[in-house]
């Protein structure tokens, strides 16, 4: 098989690192390298080689990857989504625990008083400064029931609390997953107007940038406590800010620290840890190469957040050809016009759209020449062609 170099962006671990087949290398350079594994590094200045086909992110959040850019560049991004979904969970669940109880006042305070060599007998004094409340029976809101928040919801009910979920969007799937007694909130205000505790679980875009402002921060009860492990500009955090000084809300806990977070009252910031675990390293770096590998050798698609997910499998044929093209009509009749009017013969045809682009996949009875596929390449809309299996080599 052809040579493929890949790049890695960031410290990925060596579990994932360790599944490329025979052919993949590890490089040092960006320059020659096929695909691109990456975590957190800020990709969106960067220049991309024309020879880079594929990005894979290990880990959900793609904030990092210019993926219109790529898009337009014939690059196929992917993420991992659901691969760091338990460890996420493991840490809200702290986080219930770290907002109802003063665990982190109470140990400041033991910490504070090292010196005392009755520290035992003053702490007893001094701890009912710390008591909160337990968390069974409260009502916890979870706001995007998505790999994480169902999780969240799930473990939560487990523990006893009446349990409220909030998604206009969710899936079947998901739906699938939570488990009984959890109660589908209509409206976000549902669950601003029941919930002691809320946790917000959704992706961050332009849509969903501050939607806890002001107004919903309103609508919850008094003395709420709210947990925010998935991006800090999904909350005014300003008006969070307000709401802790005032009492509106009893507790905040973020992941996310920053120059307002930091300096907030009855705020627990963490500085990004939810998906800090070894576990969860591994799995999305599992994930990212192999999403990158099927990609790569068999053109599919899974879980990319620029181009439509398609799969036809490990190709059977003589030749596959994967082609990125732009979303327009008449797209598809001309690839299979040209096809035909080439003397080549398609077995098997797969095609899929999302937004401004799609993604056809073609295995053919016999080899594609390489001057045929240059000449595809020409025709209106057509981003990339990349031609795979059987003898043929790789296009870019």
């Amino acid at each position: 098989m052809k040579e493929r170099k890949i790049y890695c962006l960031n410290n990925i671990s060596t579990v994932g690192t360790s599944r490329f087949r025979e052919g993949y290398s590890l490089v040092d350079s960006m320059d020659d390298a096929a695909g691109v594994l990456v975590r957190s590094a800020d990709m969106k200045e960067m220049t991309f080689p024309a020879g880079l086909r594929a990005i894979a992110r290990a880990g959900a959040g793609v904030n990092n990857i210019p993926l219109e850019r790529c898009a337009e560049e014939g690059i196929v991004v992917f993420n991992t989504p659901g691969a760091n979904a338990n460890a996420v969970k493991e840490l809200v669940i702290a986080g219930l625990i770290l907002s109802a109880r003063d665990i982190v006042g109470g140990a400041e305070w033991v910490r504070a008083n090292i010196a005392d060599p009755n520290v035992g007998k003053t702490a007893e004094k001094a701890k009912k400064a710390f008591a909160g409340n337990e968390i069974q029976g409260k009502a916890l809101g979870v706001i995007g029931l998505g790999a994480i928040g169902v999780n969240v919801a799930n473990a939560a009910k487990q523990l006893g609390m009446d349990v409220y979920g909030y998604d206009p969007y969710l899936s079947v799937d998901a739906a699938w997953k939570l488990i009984r007694g959890i109660r589908h909130a209509q409206t976000i205000d549902e669950i601003y107007e029941n919930c002691d505790f809320i946790t917000i679980h959704v992706p961050y875009m332009e849509a969903t940038k501050k939607m806890v402002n002001r107004e919903g921060i309103a609508k919850m009860k008094d003395g709420v406590h709210f947990l925010n492990f998935a991006r800090d500009a999904l909350v005014d955090e300003e008006a969070m800010a307000e709401a802790l000084e005032s009492g509106k809300v009893r507790s905040y806990v973020t992941d996310f620290a920053n120059p307002i977070s930091v300096r907030m009252k009855n705020a627990v910031v963490l500085p990004h840890l939810g998906a800090s675990t070894e576990e969860a390293e591994e799995n999305c770096a599992i994930m990212a190469v192999d999403e990158l590998q099927d990609y790569l050798d068999n053109g599919n698609i899974t879980h990319s957040v620029n181009y439509p997910d398609l799969s036809a499998g490990v190709c059977q044929t003589a030749c596959r050809v994967a082609i990125l093209h732009r979303n327009i009509p008449n797209m598809l009749s001309q690839i299979t016009a040209f096809f035909g009017g080439n003397g080549l013969n398609i077995e098997n045809l797969a095609s899929k759209a999302k937004g401004k682009y799609e993604y056809t996949l073609i295995d053919l009875a016999g080899p594609m020449p390489h001057d045929t596929v240059e000449r595809l390449k020409e025709i209106d809309g057509v981003i990339r062609v990349r031609r795979l299996g059987g003898t043929s080599a790789d296009i870019y």
